[in-house]
């Protein structure tokens, strides 16, 4: 296939030749749990290479096994899913939290140290916080957005650190950070026995609008219940990077059981032909919604990607790293949680409910909702207060939605 070809043309056939499928136009789904060897001597490679026991040759690809390790549906979709962000391979996992535990899980050890970008989506900062510790894995975080000189702090002294893991854009204060810088700093200070990983939650931009493999990411990861499914109708994460490192994470993928089913494979094969229109129709209607909320009196400290309002630096990074804008949003109402309640309760087009990327527009509370978890310290060194409001526009009419907006706001 020529390389001028775009991801939207590619992913139409890529992973899939009809004909290994009786024609079939799009791919049935094989809801198997085992596969059938041809030879013992094919069930052995297929486990040497599973296992990790030995890394697959040239041109070499390997045997369906069983559905917790590989299946068609599964790696028909991490083929065509890697093709925005150029990556050269992809893992699917249950949900976004399989995809970030167990890649964490695959690269860190016992004494290791890890690095991310504060804040970030609630379950990551819990498991960050909370759980790594307990299989004796430290944590530290930096302000997201933060510069090099403030990334770099907490690397430079710490031969413990294995891994820096960015949100950008962060959730929910949408403060995109310093990809290029990040990597530059896991390279000054990683050592062939010790390499420092860069990971990158993409899940608020991409793959449509921003690709950080690009800037120097070693890893990229999402929550594929968002864009990627697009319907708000199944729960699944992936994780994209080079074979080698994918080959590690995938050996974890088995043995953990995070796989995602056929089924949801499936489904989000069936969303990928729209998942670029999806976000551009979204980014249209989040640019007319947001300039809308800026002149709004009851509504300030907005916060959208590309907004001079976001100041200089800010609109440097998303220049350099990102092509579009997104569809996400979050602001602050006058007064505090009473008045951010009463503002969700008369909210009558989009829906009160936490996640993102729907074809819905969704509403929530970040302080008390997705990131309810930190304490009031933690939440006021990542910037969450008890009156900010985060918006993931959909595909309604967006003057309906602005009304609806309106009406809410104005009963504050």
């Amino acid at each position: 296939m020529s390389s001028t070809v775009k991801p939207q043309t590619a992913i139409f056939s890529k992973g899939y030749d009809p004909q290994r499928s009786e024609g079939a136009a799009v791919p049935p789904v094989f809801r198997t749990s085992t596969f059938l060897f041809k030879s013992a001597e094919e069930g052995k490679r297929a486990f040497e290479i599973a296992y990790g026991l030995s890394p697959m040759k040239a041109g070499e690809s390997p045997a369906l096994i069983y559905t917790r390790v590989n299946n068609p549906n599964t790696e028909i979709l991490e083929e065509k899913a890697a093709c925005w962000d150029g990556a050269e391979d992809a893992a699917l996992f249950g949900s976004g939290m399989g995809a970030i535990s167990s890649t964490c899980l695959a690269f860190l050890r016992p004494g290791d140290t890890l690095v991310f970008g504060d804040p970030v989506y609630g379950g990551t900062e819990y498991f960050f916080r909370h759980m790594l510790p307990l299989f004796g894995i430290k944590t530290k975080h930096f302000s997201a957005g933060a510069t090099r000189e403030e990334m770099e702090a907490l690397v430079k002294d710490d031969p413990t650190v294995r891994a820096i893991y960015l949100e950008s854009p962060a959730n929910p204060t949408i403060l995109i950070s310093d990809i290029a810088a990040a990597r530059a700093i896991a390279d000054q200070y990683s050592t062939p026995e010790r390499p420092i990983l860069l990971m990158v939650d993409n899940t608020f931009m991409g793959p449509i609008f921003a690709q950080p493999l690009k800037q120097g990411a070693h890893l990229v990861i999402y929550s594929a219940t968002k864009f990627f499914g697009g319907h708000s109708d199944l729960v699944a994460g992936f994780t994209m990077g080079s074979k080698a490192l994918m080959g590690q994470v995938k050996v974890f993928r088995t043995i953990l059981g995070s796989i995602a089913d056929p089924d949801t494979a499936w489904l989000i094969h069936r969303s990928l032909a729209t998942l670029q229109v999806r976000m551009e129709k979204q980014q249209e209607s989040a640019r007319k919604l947001v300039a809308h909320l800026l002149d709004h009196p009851k509504v300030y400290d907005l916060s959208y990607p590309g907004l001079p309002q976001m100041g200089e630096r800010q609109l440097a990074l998303w220049r350099e790293q990102c092509t579009g804008t997104g569809s996400l949003a979050t602001f602050k109402v006058r007064g505090g949680e009473a008045e951010a309640f009463h503002f969700l309760n008369a909210i009558r087009h989009m829906k009160l409910a936490v996640s993102l990327g729907g074809v819905e527009s969704l509403i929530q509370h970040p302080s008390s909702m997705t990131h309810s978890d930190m304490s009031p310290a933690e939440k006021a060194h990542a910037g969450i207060t008890d009156n900010m409001i985060r918006i993931s526009v959909g595909l309604e009419d967006v003057d309906d939605l602005i009304t609806d907006l309106d009406q809410a706001l104005a009963q504050i």
